[in-house]
């Protein structure tokens, strides 16, 4: 079952989720943002070194504490990485006071009614085995809504039900992602499916067991009041979905409730060739703004 000091942090949300949670393809535009180029690796192994010095280095700064991140979201080799010798999940929880969760998704399959589903996770019992085993309280898995397609919405939303359902197994706690993507013409009534599909979702979820959501911040706000309200969800939170820092901030502080979970927006800034007091001002500065928005709610 989850740690009920961490069910509690994430539930009482006095914060928000950092979502350092890229994977191989997006590895390379992340560490292009933070400054060092594709010339600068010459294999996977490399890239995957230096993604995780960028984590190390967010994790460690000072400016990175459970007073106002309550989670953090992992990619699986950086759960399976240490920092100063200690797992990374056990080194955010013991001491950062951060709550450890394991992106699980395989990413996308190719568009279908509008939308993207996930790809099948045939080894997934295993990674939850593992997850369960490096200390992980939950889960996330992300698929897309490109357009208000009611057969492809209600699609999504069952995978994404059915998949959690196999993490609550493990007594993990899942994140649930549909994220509806910030350009489309029809993002406010994409929404209505999405919203009505996930409370028949949730309303047949069996007695104590609760998910998470994590969903793109709404046209219109308070869009999602149901589900922050629903029983059987422990927190909704805000993904920024391209939107800049501060017009996710700006949105996120209209919704009632939701907290931010941005990966983008938190990192918008920082550099490897940053100086530790730079890196740290920097950091402290997106941590404090996201910190402000997700409390404002």
């Amino acid at each position: 079952m989850p740690n009920p000091t961490q069910t509690d942090k994430i539930s009482k949300g006095q914060g928000f989720i950092a979502a350092l949670d890229q994977s191989g393809g997006s590895t390379p535009k992340a560490l292009r943002l933070y400054g060092i180029e594709e010339d600068a690796y010459g294999s996977e192994t490399e890239m995957f070194d230096l993604i995780h010095a960028m984590r190390a280095r967010i994790i460690k700064s000072p400016a990175f504490t459970g007073e106002k991140v309550v989670g953090a979201i992992l990619f699986e080799q950086t759960m399976d990485r240490e920092i100063d010798g200690t797992p990374t999940g056990q080194y955010l929880w013991e001491e950062c006071g951060v709550v450890p969760f394991l992106k699980v998704d395989k990413g996308l399959a190719d568009a279908e009614n509008g939308v993207k589903l996930m790809k099948p996770m045939p080894g997934l019992d295993a990674v939850l085995e593992r997850a369960v085993a490096k200390g992980m309280f939950g889960t996330k898995m992300r698929s897309v809504v490109d357009a208000a397609d009611p057969v492809g919405i209600k699609a999504i939303v069952d995978q994404q039900f059915e998949v959690g359902k196999q993490i609550l197994g493990h007594g993990l706690v899942p994140i649930i992602e549909p994220e509806v993507t910030i350009s489309i013409a029809d993002k406010a009534e994409a929404e209505e499916i999405l919203k009505a599909e996930i409370l028949a979702q949730l309303d047949a979820l069996p007695e104590g067991e609760v998910v998470m959501l994590k969903l793109t911040l709404p046209t219109v706000a308070n869009t999602y009041k149901a589900l922050v309200d629903h029983p059987k969800v422990l927190k909704v939170v805000a993904l920024s979905g391209g939107y800049s820092r501060d017009e996710a901030n700006a949105k996120l502080a209209e919704n009632t409730g939701i907290i931010a979970s941005f990966s983008r927006a938190l990192t918008e800034g920082l550099s490897d060739k940053q100086s530790d007091a730079e890196f740290d001002a920097t950091l402290g500065t997106a941590v404090d703004s996201i910190h402000a928005a997700s409390v404002a709610g």
